[in-house]
């Protein structure tokens, strides 16, 4: 099939049982253990913390990246985790995560936020994927998937379409086309992060932001429901971004992105009724997984394949939905490709 100027492309709607499903590492061993790996951004002596939780013997390792005001416990929410956390649910399916804190968030280094963006934080992310390569710190793995949220998507793009080193990309709370009017009342909600009752303490410089307090149901989580427990928690592990991060992923989902482009290895894009990225003319159509795919194809031209998938009933954050488990089975339905 040839599609779009009539470069070779395959494009694929994800449906449960799609893909056959190999016999995964035993899940019933899951050793977890926190990382810290060194990376230079401009300043040496900057380290990534990841957290990895590895069955026995699993082959093939997702490096997950947080959205912004996010660290890594958006991958392993401890609300309700048997049906929110992502981690548990890859892990009992024998894949292995190691779910990083950006750096400026989680127990990752604070430099000036002016140092940071996009392609910075992508470049230290492709530094942990190097050193997960190398097994200096880690197992071994014949596979590794990256994967993000939100701007953590646009970081897993740049990492896998600039540097080549990753067997697939995962992309979740994001698509190409943001809503960015909807985008901006977000931004309006945020306050430099010293302004915030806990995390002021950590004293970080005024170019790190985080949500008001109250802010974030209707922030991340609208139209899902009102889930008290699920928000006190989202509240409660909230982190910061820098203001500096925004505006190559801004170009980079609003305008032709040159690094998605390069990717040739299969993705991924699942997303809720996000009112940040869905409905046209602004925004993708995300209806369901046909349109999605179709919407997103002409940004991966050289891909192996895109799937999509559409978690109905959800926000922007599609890890809280009490649904969750119908999009985490579609990425272990996804990742049986790998082997």
């Amino acid at each position: 099939m040839r599609l779009f100027h009539s470069r070779r492309f395959v494009l694929s709607l994800l449906v449960t049982g799609a893909l056959l499903t190999p016999t995964h590492a035993d899940a019933g061993q899951v050793s977890c253990q926190d990382l810290y790996f060194p990376v230079s951004l401009l300043l040496t002596g900057q380290t990534v913390h990841g957290h990895l939780c590895a069955p026995a013997g699993a082959h093939t390792l997702l490096v997950l990246i947080p959205g912004g005001t996010y660290n890594d416990s958006y991958w392993d929410i401890g609300y309700t985790p048997e049906i929110r956390s992502f981690r548990l649910a890859m892990n009992n399916a024998g894949y292995a995560t190691l779910a990083v804190d950006r750096l400026g968030t989680g127990q990752s280094s604070k430099p000036l936020s002016a140092l940071l963006s996009a392609t910075a934080q992508a470049a230290a992310v492709h530094q942990v994927i190097q050193a997960v390569r190398a097994a200096t710190m880690t197992p071994r793995f014949a596979k590794v998937i990256v994967g993000g949220h939100s701007i953590g998507s646009e970081m897993a793009v740049i990492e896998a379409g600039t540097y080549h080193d990753v067997d697939g990309v995962l992309t979740t709370g994001m698509t190409h086309k943001m809503v960015l009017t909807n985008v901006a009342t977000v931004l309006a909600n945020m306050i430099p992060s010293d302004l915030d009752p806990r995390l002021g303490i950590e004293g970080l410089d005024p170019g790190y932001l985080t949500t008001s307090t109250g802010t974030r149901y209707q922030d991340f989580h609208t139209p899902g429901p009102y889930d008290a427990g699920a928000i006190a928690y989202d509240e409660s592990t909230k982190d910061v971004f820098s203001i500096t991060e925004a505006p190559d992923t801004t170009v980079y989902t609003t305008l032709i992105d040159p690094l998605s482009a390069q990717i040739t290895v299969p993705v991924m894009d699942v997303v809720g009724d996000d009112p940040n990225y869905c409905g046209p003319p602004l925004g993708s159509d995300c209806s369901s997984p046909a349109t999605l795919a179709t919407s997103e194809a002409p940004f991966y031209p050289l891909a192996a394949s895109v799937h999509a998938y559409v978690l109905h009933g959800y926000g922007h954050a599609i890890n809280y939905a009490p649904n969750a488990p119908d999009y985490f089975n579609q990425v272990i339905t996804w990742l049986g490709q790998f082997g």
